[in-house]
């Protein structure tokens, strides 16, 4: 009886040590990531060419102070929100202060003109930046096609964004009236292409840029890709 006694008493303290051990631990991570020792004070913005990055971390300001382990993901987003060049990003807690943001920015895949205006959008359709006059080597939306909300804007950014970046700035105007007439007019000797849908851009564009190497680029051509394995090619 004494053995299981002193057996049962050390089995006892064994586990009451263990559970003190683990209460401290833990609260000793509870007051070093809850305590100003480890609160936010700078906010790093990495991955900006178009947004000004002291703007982007400025608007985080409301954060500063805060325990890095308490800093509010939704009302970052929010204050993100307000940028509307900002496609994507992504947060990391740097200890002790530091919050790094590496943000991905919107890129503009052509221009439509509005008036006298002329709107970089990318392929959502959103308005990347507003400038004077196209710049060169930037596709022109049509203004038939340049309705963001309809699906010949969505057809059209589809075959934009599949095309090579060589191929794309080549493109002069491009068009569509329905998901299944993609055209576009090319710089230089005057090409026209017909494209079809926005499918299987990707051996559209491998096709076309065959078809053009091996044509006289002296002489304007149609080169009619939208059913690929049966590429016709016209003179203008």
């Amino acid at each position: 009886m004494r053995r299981f006694t002193r057996r049962s008493r050390r089995r006892r303290q064994v586990v009451a040590a263990a559970v003190a051990t683990s209460l401290l631990l833990v609260g000793g991570v509870a007051v070093v990531t809850l305590s100003p020792l480890m609160a936010l004070d700078t906010v790093q913005v990495i991955g900006t060419e178009r947004l000004d990055a002291a703007e982007v971390a400025g608007s985080l300001d409301g954060h500063l102070g805060t325990p890095l382990a308490l800093l509010d993901e939704t009302g970052i987003r929010d204050d993100l929100a307000a940028f509307p060049l900002i496609r994507s990003y992504t947060t990391e807690v740097v200890p002790p202060h530091t919050l790094v943001v590496r943000v991905i920015e919107r890129v503009p895949i052509a221009v439509v003109e509005r008036g006298a205006v002329v709107e970089l959008v990318d392929a959502a359709g959103v308005v990347v930046e507003r400038v004077p006059e196209r710049p060169e080597g930037i596709p022109l939306i049509a203004p038939a096609s340049a309705d963001v909300d309809s699906l010949a804007f969505e057809s059209v950014a589809a075959v934009l964004t599949a095309l090579p970046a060589d191929l794309r700035a080549r493109v002069d105007v491009i068009t569509a009236s329905t998901r299944d007439d993609v055209a576009f007019s090319m710089t230089g000797a005057g090409h026209r292409v017909v494209w079809g849908s926005a499918e299987r851009s990707a051996l559209k564009a491998r096709v076309l840029a065959a078809a053009i190497e091996t044509t006289d680029q002296s002489r304007a051509w149609e080169y009619d890709v939208s059913a690929p394995e049966t590429l016709v090619v016209r003179r203008l």
